[in-house]
């Protein structure tokens, strides 16, 4: 159950700025859950459009977020550290729900519990909370992919 800094989040996951979105891991329980946080700062690029005179995250964002937190869930359910080979490809999201509007300031909590494994589909919960309130939540699938295999 322990938590992850920004330099090993980074050592699983591909993204790199502005498209990483997973700040820290703050608890991590492999084939159960996982709690991570995203930090939403006003410096982030989106919020040049999304809106400039009422800044929103947009939701396509915290549910990329969640499925980050996903992929790092299942990268230590399986006790593997990608290294250019394996990848995890978020393939599908079904009642998704936007539930509160997250701004500038705000710190995401995203909660992930698996819910299914099999073979290279995972199933999972995710709620993205700021303080006590839900900002979204879906159920997501995300599908594990051996680059070397398919090549």
């Amino acid at each position: 159950m322990s938590g992850m800094d920004i330099n090993e989040i980074m050592e699983y996951l591909p993204h790199r700025y502005p498209f990483l979105m997973v700040d820290r891991v703050l608890e991590v329980t492999p084939g159960k859950s996982i709690v991570a946080i995203k930090n939403v700062s006003r410096n982030e690029e989106y919020f040049q459009g999304h809106f400039p005179h009422h800044p929103v995250m947009p939701g396509v964002l915290i549910i990329e977020s969640l499925a980050q937190a996903a992929a790092l869930l299942s990268f230590k359910t399986e006790g593997i550290k990608p290294d250019g080979k394996i990848v995890t490809y978020f393939v599908g999201i079904d009642q998704a729900r936007f539930r509160n509007p997250v701004f500038p300031g705000d710190q995401l909590r995203l909660e992930v519990s698996l819910l299914r494994h099999s073979y290279k589909i995972w199933k999972f919960s995710a709620k993205a909370w700021v303080e006590d309130r839900v900002a979204a939540e879906a159920q997501l699938m995300c599908a594990e992919k051996n680059l070397v295999e398919s090549a």
